[in-house]
């Protein structure tokens, strides 16, 4: 059973920082890839960042580019989420993912193979 734990999620202020994690469990052969989703109340869930673990490829979404960081420990069983500069607007649960096929758009959420329970960020101004 393959299971993503997400931790890091708080409350901030504008222009603060955090750090999620996504950890992932139970598999039995290498995944190649992880992504990070957000939904804010009455808004769809949007794709945050991706990172391919074979090539090291990322892929941000426009409004966090530059702010937010994905990255992955060496044993591929962590994946970071830095996020800094925060604004009110980042509010949002946020989710992880991991396994998109080939050929899978990396910003749909039903796209991966396994997903993740979500972690609070709520960040006030």
């Amino acid at each position: 059973q393959v299971q993503l734990v997400e931790s890091g999620g708080d409350s901030v202020q504008t222009g603060g920082s955090l750090r999620l994690s996504c950890a992932a469990s139970g598999y039995t052969e290498t995944h190649g890839s992880m992504g990070w989703f957000r939904q804010a109340p009455g808004r769809e869930r949007e794709g945050v960042a991706y990172i391919d673990f074979r090539t090291s490829n990322t892929i941000y979404a426009d409004g966090v580019r530059g702010r937010f960081t994905i990255s992955q420990e060496n044993a591929k069983a962590t994946v970071w989420l830095q996020m800094n500069s925060l604004k009110p607007e980042d509010t949002a649960m946020y989710y992880c993912a991991a396994d998109l096929p080939e050929g899978g758009w990396w910003s749909s959420w039903y796209a991966y193979r396994y997903r993740g329970q979500g972690t609070q960020v709520t960040v006030s101004s």
